[in-house]
């Protein structure tokens, strides 16, 4: 009988043990896991803050922000900001029935940019800023990049009107973006 019981007390120890050991673990996997994400994070933010010195990013948004604070959530393929070099487009295609002059329900614009800007703030926020000018448009694109994170957000002002629009979601180097872009004109 006594080797029963003493049996049990060391199963019984071993198991605990076995489970603070288990526990352990876990804590410790949840921290890297942390670290892990501020890591691949802050590569993201790198690569984004790379992509604006080289002129060549595209800001997929996957939400609309109107001019009175509405929000429209969009998909992000046929909703972007994109400059390669001295050439920028600007697509907003929200998810409506109707066509629109891109055939995909929104408008896509071309034009050249000029005035190109970039900022770092003591936090390490990038703030980019630049006109775009075409057939089709002339504004003022202001994008800002927080420190840590390629989500970024845009700022369209039109010249000719009060019409601002506001864009947010990725940020991503050109030869990394899945878009489709529209007819423009």
């Amino acid at each position: 009988m006594k080797k029963i019981i003493l049996f049990v007390f060391v199963t019984l120890f071993c198991c605990s043990g076995y489970s603070q050991v288990q526990t352990t673990e876990k804590k410790m996997t949840r921290q890297e896991r942390k670290e892990a994400q501020k890591a691949m994070e802050q590569a993201l933010f790198e690569e984004a803050r790379q992509a604006i010195e080289n002129k060549t990013f595209t800001l997929e948004a996957d939400r609309v922000i109107f001019k009175r604070g509405r929000n429209a959530f969009v998909s992000s393929n046929t909703n972007f900001v994109m400059v390669n070099g001295d050439k920028a487009s600007v697509q907003v295609a929200f998810n409506i029935p109707a066509s629109g002059p891109n055939g995909l329900g929104g408008v896509t614009v071309d034009g050249n940019v000029s005035g190109y800007t970039i900022k770092t703030d003591k936090k390490g926020t990038v703030y980019l800023t630049m006109s775009v000018m075409g057939v089709g448009i002339s504004a003022q694109v202001s994008i800002t990049l927080p420190h840590g994170s390629n989500n970024a957000t845009v700022d369209i002002r039109p010249n000719f009107n009060s019409n601002r629009l506001t864009l947010a979601g990725e940020l991503l180097p050109l030869d990394k973006s899945n878009v489709f872009k529209g007819r423009s004109f």
